[in-house]
């Protein structure tokens, strides 16, 4: 802006303002007086001409310049008036949003109580309490944890029905939708997530994560044994009834002591080998019906043709039914149907089930199967719907079996109605439209298969948060209350905020004090109580729930809105940096450029929104009102263009000081240019991850897979997305297979990352060496160049070559790649050089934009004074870091303040069952917690054996004192 203001000014012909049409002449005959007076006279009237011209002209210039000034502030309120046409955000529209997941006032207590449900209960009931393990997961911000509960489930899971749904959801986690060329029965490598494992009953949690056996074939390649291609309307009955015939051959040495007619045909068969079919048959045939003694029965008025008798009587000596079309094996099935032959129904549902290969003959056999009560046919079809998720929500020929209650009474005499599939369902509906009419279908499915105190607390609240968004108020405060009678006290900010909405102001403000009053106060609680509070109480309200849970964003955002209120721009900018610095998500980027909008620094607020639509593609800015690429195509008008070189130069800058989010924005310029570049989402995954967007990283992974070249390169993006979502050994495969094809970097960076992620001996740490040198020879940028080295440092140092260590961090550096600061001060640490390791700490603090990990890091090689200091200020720039409160806690613990030590720790919601306080129930609590979200952590493990062992004692200590006053009182 002030560029071209510059420009505006340079361009106008300043000498104008001093031109006039009026001539001052000066008289002549005053020249030829001699007389001193007289020329006194003269030079006093030359004197005021010219103080009256330019009078004149100043009073002209200065018109001029007030008119240049009004032009310029014109101009600046059109160019405002352009990008902020709906105003300034305003304290009085802002709320926090109602969480849909489930949330706990006693968080520890309720992970210590499902770990030990788990740990207790029989082998055959886990996967139903890994589920529930699963749903408090989802509430954290880290979704490994909730995909590690899912693959505990599937692992433990008994029944098909409950198996095709966790196999779905795990391949729903990282959206193979979205992978083009894929198909929804494409299997992962794995027996876990494979379609053919999950359609065989039984418990087996050994080999699910084993190499499954089923390949990936095209369509035209699945046919029945005999090269029918599987259609079930469209098959030629005579090419079956041709088979049928030649099977009969092999029956004339057989005694055919019996046939059925039908119309005028007749079909032999073996009386017992048709009796021992079913009960019916047996009484039939060899019963005391009259039939029984008859060599012909006539079944003419079954409504059973003869293809289908010949076809039973060859089933009746092959047991199979292979050899016969699909349309003649559901005639099968329905006879089997009349006459309970439950091995015939359950031949035909297994080779009907294996015809399921798309959605299309997927949607041809749901009725089949639902008709006949084919169990493994309908799961057949069930699991081309789910592992087509979102897709299928919005297929009405795929909803209509699931969204009524007739339609989930169907599925049930099936016995796949559950409320893990409409939980599976629901989910997937909320992310995908929260408003819409089939996610409220859904959820009412799923009130309907709540039967747990967990499950309806959900549900509810769910269906809560869907009708509030509906501005459906009434309805909603209705849920919320089902939701917080059956337990669940988070759902009373849904009924305080739906009583607000419908004008009890007051009466949300008591409910609210209440909760804080009976429980144990959290964060969330004085966030909402805020919302019906005015003046200092509301800012005391919100700040209080800063420090309770730091994490919360909306105290920020209404305190950076207050102070824009009171024109403090600067300082409101200040505060939404600070949430910003540790949680990034796109209402506070849209908050952040609004104000940056605000300040004319549309440089800063084109950033932000590059940032925002990088988190969001389809954001819209405003409320709502205007689509962020259109908010961006406003501002690049007013800032400085970059070439693609430019942009280059511009990222690696930006890389080497550690501003994320300004790579995010430059990446988003590039993409606009050149959005087929798969290298640049291969950046932006990368960025993403260390922001903690995982979400959003995953899509922009899957993006690059799609706009990748080539195969090997396609291959390392696959790779990627298997390791991301905990697929390390189908990831290390992909590697494998793209070196193979060619040998790049990012081939055996991928195989190095993902062996390094174990406790290597010293023979695995060689071989990552070997790969890492391999990927530094292989052509590549100075970005991941430097990633390669930082990591080769990195597996010096646990080698305990320091020196090549060193090597390697000083060649990141000489490439700007600043994050090396940290591994070369790590090395002069270990040789003893602490002052070294604090200088090199604080060159990283200067040069990185995101610096919390450095003052953390700063704080291991200072006296305690200063680590305090250093820990502080990480803690102030992000309190996410739970380093800090642990080493505070620990210094608390040493001088003796128990008390303040597990307040410190529980400020961040921290689990304490690292320290042993001597009280070990509470210990053996904390453990437990611990242990449900890393099952495998060694020290936890060790203390919650040792704090059992002392609860053992003390009881055993107790049963003798009751002895011995028993002997005493005798």
């Amino acid at each position: 802006m002030q560029n071209n203001i510059l420009s505006t000014m340079r361009s106008l012909k300043l000498i104008d303002g001093c031109k006039s049409t009026q001539v001052y002449a000066i008289n002549p005959s005053s020249t030829t007086n001699t007389n001193g007076g007289g020329n006194s006279g003269s030079g006093e009237k030359l004197l005021h001409q010219l103080q009256d011209h330019l009078r004149v002209n100043s009073v002209r210039s200065k018109t001029r310049t007030s008119s240049n000034l009004d032009a310029k502030i014109l101009q600046t309120n059109l160019l405002q008036e352009a990008l902020l046409p709906y105003g300034l955000p305003s304290t009085d529209l802002v709320e926090p949003q109602i969480e849909t997941c489930l949330k706990f006032v006693n968080f520890v207590e309720t992970l210590a109580d499902v770990y030990r449900r788990i740990e207790g209960c029989p082998q055959f009931e886990k996967s139903q309490f890994y589920v529930e393990q699963g749903a408090i997961f989802k509430g954290l911000s880290d979704p490994k944890l909730f995909r590690r509960s899912l693959r505990s489930a599937r692992q433990h899971a008994v029944d098909v029905h409950t198996k095709i749904v966790l196999a779905a959801w795990l391949r729903f986690e990282r959206r193979e939708d979205e992978l083009d060329g894929s198909s929804p029965l494409d299997c992962c490598g794995r027996n876990t997530e494979c379609p053919k494992a999950s359609l065989v009953s039984g418990y087996d949690p050994e080999s699910v994560f084993d190499d499954c056996v089923c390949r990936r074939v095209g369509n035209d390649e699945v046919v029945d044994d005999n090269g029918d291609d599987g259609s079930v309307v469209e098959d030629d009955d005579s090419e079956g009834f041709t088979r049928i015939q030649h099977e009969e051959c092999s029956t004339s040495e057989e005694i055919l002591d019996m046939s059925f007619v039908v119309g005028e045909e007749e079909v032999w068969c073996i009386r017992d080998n048709i009796a021992s079919l079913s009960r019916p048959f047996e009484t039939l045939l060899c019963g005391s019906f009259i039939e029984s003694s008859r060599e012909k029965i006539n079944f003419t008025q079954n409504g059973i043709s003869a293809e289908v008798i010949r076809a039973l009587e060859l089933y009746s000596r092959k047991k199979r039914v292979d050899s016969f079309n699909p349309q003649l094996v559901l005639e099968l099935l329905t006879l089997a149907n009349r006459f309970c032959c439950d091995e015939l129904k359950s031949a035909c549902d297994v080779y009907l089930s294996s015809l399921v290969i798309d959605k299309e003959r997927a949607l041809m056999l749901m009725d089949y199967g639902l008709e006949e009560a084919a169990s493994l046919l309908v799961a057949a079809c069930l699991q081309v719907f789910l592992r087509d998720l979102p897709g299928s929500l919005h297929d009405q020929q795929v909803m209509k079996y699931f969204c009524t209650s007739d339609a989930s009474n169907k599925l049930a005499l099936t016995g796949h109605s559950s409320f893990l599939l409409y939980y599976f369902f629901s989910q997937t509906a909320i992310e995908e439209d929260m408003e819409s009419n089939t996610t409220v279908m859904l959820l009412e499915r799923l009130v309907e298969s709540a039967t747990e105190s967990w499950q309806k607390q959900l549900v509810f609240h769910q269906l809560g948060c869907v009708m509030y968004e509906r501005k459906e108020y009434k309805d909603a405060q209705n849920w919320f209350e089902a939701a917080a009678e059956a337990g669940h006290v988070y759902s009373f900010v849904g009924v305080a905020r739906t009583k607000y909405k419908r004008g009890h102001k007051y009466t949300a403000y008591k409910l609210m004090n209440s909760l804080i009053s009976d429980y144990n106060p959290t964060g969330w609680m004085y966030q909402e109580r805020s919302l019906y509070c005015v003046g200092k109480e509301k800012l005391s309200d919100l700040e209080k729930a800063t420090e309770l849970d730091p994490t919360l964003s909306f105290p920020y955002k209404y305190r950076a809105i207050a102070l824009l209120e009171d024109a403090k721009l600067g300082a409101a900018i200040s505060e939404v940096n600070k949430v910003i610095g540790f949680k990034v998500s796109p209402d506070c980027l849209e908050l952040r450029a609004w104000f940056s909008i605000a300040f004319e620094d549309y440089e800063g607020a084109l950033r932000d929104i590059r940032a925002l639509l990088t988190l969001e593609p389809d954001y819209k800015m405003f409320n709502g009102k205007m689509p962020g690429e259109q908010l961006v195509e406003l501002l690049r008008a007013h800032v400085q263009q970059w070439s693609q070189a430019d942009c280059w130069m511009q990222l690696y800058d930006r890389w080497s000081s550690v501003d994320d989010i300004g790579s995010l924005a430059v990446v988003h310029h590039m993409l606009a240019n050149d959005p087929g570049k798969s290298l640049l989402r291969f950046r932006q995954s990368l960025l993403l991850l260390r922001l903690n967007c995982q979400k959003a990283a995953m899509r922009s992974l899957r993006l690059a897979r799609n706009c990748s070249t080539s195969d090997h390169e396609r291959l390392v993006y696959e790779g990627w997305i298997l390791y991301d979502t905990g697929h390390r050994e189908e990831a290390l495969a992909k590697a494998e297979e793209s070196i193979s094809i060619h040998r790049s970097f990012e081939a055996f960076f991928l195989k190095a990352y993902a062996l390094a992620d174990s406790n290597l001996d010293d023979e695995s740490s060689s071989y990552v060496i070997h790969l890492l040198e391999e990927a530094l020879r292989c052509p590549s940028d100075g970005l991941r160049k430097g990633q390669a080295l930082n990591n080769l440092g990195s597996v010096y140092v646990d080698c305990e070559k320091l020196d090549l260590a060193a090597d390697c961090y000083m060649n990141a550096l000489n490439i700007k790649h600043t994050r090396a600061h940290q591994g070369l001060a790590r090395v002069y640490h270990l040789k003893n050089q602490r002052k070294a390791a604090y200088d090199e700490m604080t060159k990283l603090i200067e040069k990185a934009r995101n610096n919390a990990s450095a003052y953390e890091k700063r704080s291991e090689y200072c006296d305690r004074e200063m680590a305090k200091k250093d820990l502080t200020m990480a803690t102030q720039l992000d309190p996410l870091r739970t380093y800090p409160y642990r080493y505070r806690a620990a210094v608390l613990m040493d001088d003796h303040k128990e008390e303040e030590a597990i307040a410190e720790l529980f400020s961040i919601c921290e689990l304490h069952s690292t320290i042993p306080w001597g009280n070990n129930a509470a210990t053996l609590r904390d453990c437990e917690a611990a242990l449900c979200l890393d099952p495998a952590h060694v020290d936890t493990l060790k203390l919650y054996s040792e704090a059992r062992e002392r609860i053992g004692d003390q009881q055993q200590n107790g049963f003798e004192d009751l002895d011995s006053n028993d002997a005493l009182d005798s």
